[in-house]
């Protein structure tokens, strides 16, 4: 019977534990990870993760021993040098904050190419040289410009997954490519029976705040334009319908307490225009006619005249 090691038990122990008790479990790859940075990242996320490391095989034991469903499934993603973190935070805001406190670096001899390697077109800072045929060796097209070498186009000196080697390493460094980011390489986490791997949770967040806003925008139209009430659309919908209603009312000439200004303006524009097109005139006696009759009639008052009387003898 083969013995274990006691503190194996322990740790495959502490590990179940670990990822029984927590609702996120994250799977990173150590690989090319310096101490200092290691240590670093500790000191950032202490609150709110969890990081724990320990050898391949134990972790398996660990995540079999363990009772969430399809917890098995993270098995596949245990590369390079993993470890795991345990928390309670959002996987896309984790996998954010470990993205965001990455630092770029120089790839040394020995190293793998995470992703390709790209020496980029422009100025160099090199006199014309030895160099010149240092790059051409990796299919660099250079030319010299204002007494300087200059790199005509962008060439991938090394493919995803290459090891490069000790010449490769030390040009890249003079020529300040860095290729390597320097952080916890979050490969998958775990989530209510769910395994989301680093494509799905490498979100472009400014894009996605872009997607939301014409989202947003859109169901706003269309909940609009179909007379559907919403806490965003029903003021402008009130607005709306007062506004056709009224519309309504102006055309069947209906009087309301809205339209009787406009009615009354409409058809004072409508009698001037028609007088204007009938071009009617009144003659300057009938209008005097007109004013005389209109003149009200001054009252006369006449006092009778004394008469001599006549007497007759």
């Amino acid at each position: 019977m083969t013995h274990v090691a006691q503190y194996k038990k322990d740790k495959v122990k502490e590990f179940t534990k670990l990822i029984d008790d927590n609702p996120i479990i994250g799977i990173v790859n150590m690989m090319n990870l310096p101490a200092k940075q290691l240590q670093n990242m500790r000191e950032r996320l202490r609150e709110k993760v969890i990081i724990r490391m320990t050898k391949k095989r134990l972790i398996k034991i660990a995540i079999k021993n363990s009772k969430k469903e399809n917890i098995a499934k993270l098995k596949d993603y245990l590369k390079g040098m993993p470890a795991m973190l345990f928390t309670k935070e959002n996987p896309f805001s984790l996998f954010s904050t470990l993205k965001k406190n990455k630092s770029k670096a120089p790839i040394s001899a020995g190293q793998t190419a995470p992703n390709d390697i790209i020496v980029p077109a422009g100025k160099t800072n090199f006199a014309p040289g030895p160099v010149i045929g240092e790059l051409g060796g990796f299919g660099i097209i250079t030319a010299v410009e204002d007494g300087k070498i200059a790199i005509k186009e962008d060439k991938v000196v090394a493919k995803e997954g290459d090891v490069v080697d000790n010449k490769l390493a030390g040009l890249l460094q003079r020529l300040g490519v860095k290729p390597m980011e320097v952080g916890l390489n979050l490969v998958a986490v775990f989530e209510k029976g769910e395994i989301l791997t680093k494509e799905v949770l490498d979100i472009d967040e400014d894009a996605y705040r872009k997607d939301f806003r014409e989202a947003a925008k859109m169901a706003f139209n269309l909940a609009f334009n179909s007379g559907y009430p919403t806490e965003e659309t029903i003021i402008l919908l009130i607005q709306k319908a007062s506004s056709e209603s009224k519309s309504l009312a102006l055309e069947a000439n209906l009087l309301t307490d809205e339209t009787v200004g406009n009615l009354l303006s409409k058809a004072e524009s409508q009698a001037e225009s028609l007088n204007s097109k009938l071009d009617i005139k009144v003659d300057e006696e009938k209008k005097e006619e007109i004013k005389t009759e209109e003149k009200p009639k001054e009252k006369t008052t006449t006092e009778p005249t004394k008469t001599e009387e006549t007497t007759t003898e």
